[in-house]
C-alpha cells in the first residue's frame, strides 16, 4: 500500500488530508492547490485518485454527509477525510 507510487494527486490529497489532521474537506481543495490555474481540467483524475485511497482504505468519502462507494461525481457536494 505504498502510495508515493500512484501519482501526484494520490500524494497530494493524502498531503492535504494530514495536514487537515482529521477534518472533512472538499478534493477539489487539492486540485485548486495543485493545479490552481486549470484545475477542472483534472476532475477525473483526482476522482481516480481518491477511489484508489478508499479501496485502500486510507480515506472516507462522503455525500451529503452519507458514505458512498466509487459511484460518484465530484460535481456532487463530496467531503472526504483520512481514516
Amino acid at each position: 500500500m505504498d502510495y508515493l507510487e500512484e501519482g501526484i494527486l494520490v500524494l497530494a490529497t493524502m498531503e492535504m488530508a494530514q495536514r487537515k489532521k482529521g477534518s472533512y474537506f472538499n478534493p477539489t481543495d487539492v486540485l485548486r492547490w495543485i493545479y490552481p490555474r486549470d484545475w477542472q481540467l483534472f476532475l477525473e483524475e483526482e476522482k481516480c485518485a481518491l477511489t484508489w485511497l478508499q479501496k485502500e482504505g486510507l480515506l472516507d468519502i462522503l455525500v451529503n454527509g452519507e458514505p458512498i462507494g466509487a459511484n460518484f461525481s465530484l460535481t456532487d457536494p463530496v467531503t472526504i477525510r483520512l481514516k
